[in-house]
């Protein structure tokens, strides 16, 4: 199994400033090669706490290509809803480059509908755009010359510029939170899966119908499975929950607010999910450690719930942690991921 770092911006200005919090996160990454971490990550989101530092994360991932010469760069995941798909091109183009072709591109439809509103895009439209919006980038990427005709972007033949060091082009993820089809659909396209194990259980099921899917369309291989977790590692048990346990807290509390509109609107494109926010609204530190979507505890406590984990869904071959979540000061994210890597990851 392979580990890396995810960036998950959980804050506002009152909390922690956007430059000290990427000041931080870039401090973090500087460490990533020397103790093995496989990837960086960040996320695209808008407008709220929940991510809205991070409305580019290929601007993130750019700056982060030069603290780390090895680590794959893992967009988690761009919105082809809200981009336009020769802006997008380019851009994946551009950091392949930069990075000297460690650019993996995680998609994701998007699910919160303020951030819909407020770019003036039905989400109705959400399947139509996001299917539409990858299929254009990758013939913009795959092709020299290409053209589209779409529903909502037309383009004549263009050639794409730079052309991606990765041939083709990068490695597509599909970000996948809880719908069946979309797991399905990634197996299908022959593109690996990120997901988020809130959902406890129902991850090992979902799974399965990405494995099946992927070896029913032909694709060699298993296809590649990246999920998300809480991650604080510690010397004391009691001292990694003190310190852990609040800040989930409150990154479970802020997604909840930044999907609130759920409760009173519905989209067909987007089926229960006044449920599954009506759900997380109960979940907390405690029922995530339980359901292993978060690891936190003393190195042998983790390998534990690791192993707990995996025995309960199968195997995965990605985990990517969020291992400065909230206001975590610099120095207990470093001195956790340090832990990690010396005492967790080996045994992985």
């Amino acid at each position: 199994m392979k580990f890396g770092m995810q960036f998950f911006p959980c804050v506002g200005p009152e909390i922690k400033p956007a430059d000290k919090y990427f000041e931080e996160c870039l401090s973090l990454v500087g460490c990533a090669d020397e103790l093995g971490y496989s990837h960086v990550r960040i996320v695209e989101h808008y407008f709220h706490a929940y991510g809205g530092y991070s409305p580019n994360p290929m601007l993130f991932l750019a700056a982060a290509s030069q603290q780390t010469k090895k680590a794959r760069l893992v967009t988690g995941a761009i919105l082809p809803v809200f981009n336009n798909p020769l802006k997008l091109a380019g851009e994946i183009g551009m950091l392949d480059a930069i990075s000297s072709g460690r650019l993996d591109v995680g998609f994701a439809r998007a699910f919160m509908p303020h951030e819909f509103a407020r770019f003036g895009i039905s989400l109705d439209e959400s399947k139509g755009r996001f299917s539409e919006g990858i299929e254009q980038i990758r013939g913009l990427l795959e092709t020299e010359v290409f053209s589209s005709n779409g529903e909502f972007h037309k383009f004549p033949p263009t050639t794409s510029y730079p052309r991606p060091t990765q041939r083709p082009h990068p490695p597509f993820y599909i970000a996948a939170f809880a719908t069946p089809q979309s797991f399905q659909e990634a197996g299908k396209s022959g593109h690996a899966i990120m997901a988020i194990p809130l959902s406890g259980g129902k991850m090992s099921e979902l799974i399965g119908l990405y494995r099946e899917a992927w070896k029913s369309a032909g694709h060699k291989g298993k296809g590649s499975v990246m999920l998300a977790f809480h991650m604080f590692c510690w010397p004391d048990e009691r001292e990694a929950i003190d310190l852990s346990k609040s800040r989930i807290n409150s990154y479970l509390k802020t997604l909840v607010n930044a999907g609130s509109d759920w409760l009173n609107q519905a989209s067909s494109d987007y089926p229960g999910y006044r449920k599954l926010i009506e759900d997380l609204a109960e979940e907390s530190f405690e029922s995530q450690l339980k359901k292993g979507a978060a690891w936190v505890g003393t190195p042998s406590q983790i390998c534990d719930q690791i192993k707990s984990y995996k025995d309960q869904i199968g195997d995965f071959e990605i985990a990517s942690l969020q291992v400065n979540f909230y206001d975590m000061p610099l120095q207990l994210a470093r001195k956790s991921i340090s832990l990690f890597a010396e005492e967790v990851m080996p045994k992985f």
